[in-house]
């Protein structure tokens, strides 16, 4: 087995050691096992969305408060987002995953047991944290482990599984939420069962590239033999890696390095896109169940109705990752960004139930296609050292915009109307667009 490795000066090697590796049970694997984060992770982020028309039911509530409660939960995802990238960084993808799949399992679960809207806040606020940093851990894990010429398809693919916990969401949602006045509980149940995770957890290793990245070849050989051996013993013997190229060892990579050189136009277009990407998506995701209440349409009907929408999304991230590979992926975000804008703009502007669940249906696809590869995307541009800590911030940014977002979309639907909110989000899925075709880096099949 030829690893690479050169004793007399550090050589980085592991990029070339994974990118020639075929994929394997040891590929699927990780994929089960950030599968599952990524369910339960976007799983839970539409809980509070199919909870809100129970809330404001059973006890009364105002739309305004639920902005609020769904303000605390962005600012947790932006937190989340922003400092869990950066402890990823500081101590490791897989030690930092566990703290934060725990973080949101629990939390889910103390939203359940919520008695006022203080400490529904509290829990939300919690529960974003753990969501938004297990997600930013997750997207990074993926980008150094997979090879570069499949890494968006299966980034994408793992989305599409995450993907799948939303219709199946929406569905026990639809179900437990009329049982009663404690029936909204049992969503947030449900959403601290991504505790099974640590389940599939005893064969995930650490990531050999952020062990290299700190310098520590020994380790990162050690992870990378015992990958190597379980992939041979599958598939038998293993090419030989391309030469290693010297590598740099960076022991310090703060925040301040993410707005120099080539970094800061990464930073600041992901950043955009994110915050673009946030107003739209939450716009229309977590508003659509009270939006459509507040018009006259029976709770009933609305949580069905959310169901047949989200149907779409698995298939729109399926999609995503058939394609990602083919095309550049700033192109497939463009396009799918724009076609979002305009399916949006149809589904505010009819209140008829088979045209509603239509649009409804594209926005989903549509949006998901543009997704699944954003979270690719966002992850590949930044070299390994500013991973987690440039992408936590671009996606932490956008969490925090829609603290302003969220209340910004509930000023729109109670002074200007229904149409105007999707007026609203129909125009930050084009400004998506416009950044990504004249700014957008292209990515595809390069070394992370």
């Amino acid at each position: 087995m030829n690893s690479g490795q050169n004793h007399t000066q550090p050589f980085s090697n592991v990029a070339n050691r994974l990118d020639r590796l075929p994929i394997s049970r040891v590929h699927y694997q990780v994929l089960t096992a950030l599968g599952i984060v990524y369910f339960f992770d976007l799983a839970d982020l539409f809980t509070l969305s199919n909870v809100a028309p129970a809330l404001i039911e059973h006890w009364g509530i105002k739309l305004s408060t639920i902005a609020n409660v769904t303000a605390a939960s962005f600012l947790g995802m932006f937190l989340g987002a922003s400092l869990g990238g950066r402890l990823s960084d500081r101590i490791g993808r897989k030690k930092a995953l566990n703290w934060f799949v725990f973080i949101f399992s629990v939390s889910s679960l103390l939203n359940a047991l919520a008695w006022d809207i203080p400490s529904l806040i509290a829990f939300r606020f919690l529960t974003g944290l753990g969501v938004a940093a297990a997600m930013i851990v997750t997207n990074s894990y993926l980008a150094e482990f997979f090879p570069s010429n499949v890494r968006g398809k299966y980034i994408s693919f793992c989305a599409m599984i995450g993907l799948i916990g939303v219709p199946i969401t929406n569905v026990v949602s639809a179900f437990v939420i009329p049982l009663g006045p404690w029936g909204w509980r049992l969503v947030f149940v449900w959403g601290a069962a991504g505790l099974i995770y640590f389940l599939s957890t005893r064969r995930l290793e650490e990531s050999p590239r952020w062990h290299e990245n700190r310098g520590e070849y020994g380790k990162a050989d050690a992870i990378m033999k015992r990958i190597e051996t379980r992939v041979e013993q599958e598939k038998g013997p293993l090419p030989v890696p391309k030469e290693a190229a010297p590598v740099q060892t960076v022991q310090k990579a703060g925040y301040l390095g993410l707005f120099k050189g080539r970094n800061l136009k990464i930073t600041i277009v992901l950043s955009a896109v994110w915050i673009f990407e946030t107003f739209g998506f939450y716009g229309f995701a977590s508003w659509v169940p009270s939006l459509l209440k507040s018009n006259g349409i029976t709770m009933e009907k609305t949580l069905w109705y959310n169901v047949l929408h989200s149907v779409g999304a698995p298939l729109g991230a399926l999609i995503g990752s058939m394609i990602s590979e083919t095309f550049q992926r700033k192109w497939i975000l463009a396009a799918s960004a724009f076609l979002t804008a305009i399916a949006g703009l149809l589904y505010g502007m009819t209140f008829i139930p088979l045209m509603i669940i239509i649009f409804g249906f594209v926005v989903n696809i549509t949006e998901r296609v543009f997704t699944s590869n954003l979270y690719a995307y966002t992850s590949e541009p930044y070299p390994t050292e500013f991973r987690s800590s440039g992408s936590g911030l671009a996606y932490g940014l956008g969490r925090f915009s829609n603290i302003f977002g969220s209340l910004l979309v509930g000023f729109i639907a109670v002074q200007l109307g229904y149409v105007s909110v999707f007026l609203f989000i129909g125009g930050c899925w084009l400004a998506c667009s416009v950044l990504l075709i004249f700014f957008g880096p292209k990515t595809n099949s390069q070394q992370v």
